[in-house]
């Protein structure tokens, strides 16, 4: 099915993502210097004339010196947009994006979208064909049958590089391996069972034939549309379908079904009843897959049939078939050897791998994210979409096809050296992050949001709430609140739970706490409640600490320094613990933390060493095998100094202690922690990778590291995070937009920073 789930949102807040930062979900960003005038004349003229020169010498070096060989197209005329049928190909544009957006986030493709102004299967064919230099692979998308069938076929007759059709072909992959487990699930060799599918368009099609290649014979299939049973002799039917018609004599779904093993639904909600989930065989396998309601929802089949093991495309749903599990992949490994096709036998490998993977344990942090203990049986027949294996395993499978096929022209010789090189091709923060997100929407938190009266945390509390991740609670004048949450489109505003600390019921309790704190610095109960009164981070602390909320989210409207002074007059960190803030940076292939860059001035050898033990922790939840260095100007006292000893204490202390789980070293400027050839000037350097945990001596190089990184450095920045209070509070920049509001509201309801 597509990658959609049932996340629920407003169309404001569709609309709002599509445009803020910048319109669209894509940019192009240069691969190469672009800082000096030789950059340039490297990059273009006069030095672009020597690989130009090459490439036509030898068209192969394309892939040498040119994106070629990493770049996709994905392509469409808007012909059959999701389940909104043939709104144009102007109107597909966001779909498009999204789906190379899609290729780059799991398997580090880029991609470009195309849309062509065109319904003339020849004219498309044509304009496709034309673009075979420019690109490694092409993604036909959103295109209505049966013009995709004759589309696809003849580009893959016409053009050397991979073309697929991923409404027909990535449903189909992603159906056949989780019919393949659910058939051994339930003692069932694809040879013996007896399958009726409903549906007769471009993705039932590809699924029936696919699935037949696999081993089911072609008579034990029937295939049904709208009027009814595909039968030999049945006039009106296109070439698609008559050659999936068969000698029967039943003419409904309903005569077709009974006494069926498998139902495969690509049609419409609601077309199978109980009646006929009664009838099929024992232990029935339903795939219901229409898009977005399915033909007969899990409770309702397995009120029936208890024995029955469905699968949906939806995301609420167990068993779900969603092609952002095979289309990366699928093209990751299709370019990687440079395959002329992506042919049936990869597609069957693919299919194949995917099964074998839900086979194996799920890895901790992928059970984490959905809430629960996920492993194969009949409700876990098909991965988890965020299964942080399927970029090696799907990948390598497709590649080995492709060579076995013969249609590779670039064979791998390591098989084993390449799939170490999938798993390190994309940043595990970012598979990791998207567990946590996850995770938040199986256990929902209440969330108090300070400062709800300014846009940007109005609207992270919004999509907070529209997201599924919890409740937020709004600290505000009711009033004002209410009327921005109409102005930015919310339709029942007044449902919004918002606590003015001006007359809030809870103040007498807050100031008797407070009081009890604060009585011995200077403060009167009048002091203390005229405080409460007028300073929501005051007042949204004592919330917190009276159980009112499960977590903290503010600093969008005062320096952070200010607003942690204020939340400390109501919080402590937690006993034993240090209160300090990491930064974490982001890259393409690589994620640095920072620590502590918000809190403690001159923190102490001890300090230091607390400051890397649980930075070395969070960098570990978050998928990392931390690595930490303690920073200094000095590489192992080169040059000498006099602010060098807090640092080499906090290592003699580390080694002092037994079964710590990390990697450190110090002292060391950032080259040698990061440079593979600076730190190879020191073969006694206990690190055996660059580091990503960066402990930095001092408040001042740690903040303005973090921020000149942040400005200069291209990289997405998350935080800084607090971590070591007593309560979950995070405090957001001043500068930060929605999306960043909202991941700390996220990370801050979750125990990744706990």
């Amino acid at each position: 099915m597509s990658e959609e789930s049932n996340v629920r949102f407003t169309e404001r807040e569709a609309l709002f993502y599509h445009s803020t930062i910048r319109p669209g979900k894509i940019e192009i960003i240069a691969s190469k210097p672009m800082a000096t005038q030789r950059d340039l004349s490297l990059a273009y003229s006069p030095g672009v004339a020597v690989p130009v020169q090459a490439i036509a010498d030898d068209p192969a070096t394309a892939y040498d010196y040119t994106a070629k060989g990493n770049l996709v197209a994905v392509i469409t005329n808007g012909t059959a947009i999701l389940g909104m049928g043939n709104l144009g190909a102007l109107a597909a544009k966001p779909v498009m994006e999204g789906k190379a957006a899609l290729f780059k986030r799991f398997a580090d493709i880029d991609s470009i979208d195309i849309e062509l102004n065109s319904e003339d299967p020849q004219a498309i064919i044509e304009a496709v064909a034309m673009m075979e230099p420019s690109f490694g692979g092409i993604n036909l998308e959103d295109i209505k049958a049966p013009e995709c069938f004759i589309i696809e076929q003849t580009l893959r007759e016409r053009m050397k590089i991979p073309v697929m059709h991923d409404d027909q072909h990535g449903t189909a992959i992603i159906a056949a391996a989780g019919l393949l487990n659910a058939c051994f699930l339930t003692g069932r060799k694809f040879s013996d069972v007896k399958m009726v599918v409903n549906g007769a368009g471009a993705s039932a099609i590809a699924c029936t034939s696919l699935i037949k290649s696999m081993g089911v014979p072609h008579e034990n299939v029937t295939m049904c549309d709208s009027k009814g049973v595909i039968y030999k002799g049945r006039a009106g039917i296109d070439q698609f379908k008559s050659a999936h018609a068969i000698e029967t004599e039943d003419r409904t779904l309903a005569d077709a079904i009974r006494g069926a093993d498998i139902f495969l639904g690509l049609s419409k909600a609601g077309a199978v009843t109980q009646d006929m989930v009664k009838t099929m065989a024992e232990h029935p396998i339903i795939f219901a897959m229409a898009n977005p309601d399915p033909e007969i929802t899990p409770p309702e089949a397995m009120a029936v049939r208890p024995d029955a093991i469905v699968a949906t495309g939806r995301s609420d749903y167990p068993n779900q078939v969603n092609n952002v599990l095979g289309f990366p992949f699928i093209f990751r490994g299709a370019l990687d050897v440079r395959a002329t096709a992506i042919n049936e036998e990869m597609k069957i490998a693919a299919a194949r791998a995917i099964a074998e993977l839900a086979r194996e344990q799920v890895p901790e942090e992928v059970a984490a994210a959905y809430g629960k203990n996920q492993q194969f049986g009949r409700d876990y027949i098909i991965p988890a979409p965020f299964d942080p294996r399927l970029m090696e395993v799907v990948s390598s499978a497709v590649a080995q096809a492709a060579m076995d096929s013969g249609v590779a022209q670039k064979p791998i010789t390591d098989m084993d050296d390449y799939r170490h090189s999938l798993k390190a091709r994309l940043n595990p923060t970012t598979s990791v992050l998207t567990n946590v997100y996850a995770q938040v929407k199986q256990s929902p938190k209440r969330v108090i949001f300070a400062e709800a009266e300014n846009e940007v945390v109005l609207r992270a509390a919004i999509q907070f709430r529209d997201f599924g991740y919890g409740e937020p609670v709004l600290v505000g004048r009711e009033q004002a609140v209410i009327d921005k949450l109409a102005e930015l489109g919310v339709s029942q505003p007044k449902s919004y739970e918002i606590h003015n600390s001006a007359n809030s019921s809870h103040v007498d309790a807050m100031v008797d706490l407070l009081y009890g704190r604060l009585q011995r610095r200077g403060y009167l109960q009048r002091d203390i409640r005229r405080m409460i009164n007028q300073d929501r981070n005051v007042f949204a602390s004592a919330m917190l600490k009276l159980g009112l909320g499960d977590a903290l989210v503010t600093g969008a409207t005062r320096p952070f320094g200010q607003t942690l002074k204020e939340v400390r007059r109501v919080l402590d960190p937690k006993p034993g613990r240090l209160a300090f803030g990491i930064h974490l940076m982001v890259g393409k292939a690589s994620t640095a933390f920072l620590a502590d860059t918000t809190v403690n001035e001159r923190p102490n050898a001890e300090q230091l060493v607390v400051i890397a033990k649980e930075t070395a922790a969070v960098a570990r939840r978050l998928g990392h095998e931390p690595r930490v260095a303690f920073l200094s100007y000095s590489t192992f006292g080169n040059p000498a100094g006099k602010w060098l000893d807090n640092i080499r204490e906090a290592v003699a202390i580390l080694d002092g202690e037994s079964n710590l789980g990390f990697e450190y070293e110090g002292d060391m400027a950032p080259d040698a922690a990061l440079n593979p050839k600076v730190m190879a000037y020191y073969p006694f350097c206990r690190l055996s990778a660059p580091a990503n945990v960066l402990v930095m001596p001092g408040l001042q190089s740690a903040n303005i590291s973090a921020k000149l990184l942040k400005e200069l450095g291209g990289n997405t920045t998350i935080g800084p995070m607090l971590i070591g209070m007593e309560k979950p509070v995070q405090i957001v920049p001043m500068t930060a937009i929605a999306p960043d509001v909202l991941t700390l509201a996220v990370l801050a309801a979750s125990d990744v920073v706990d």
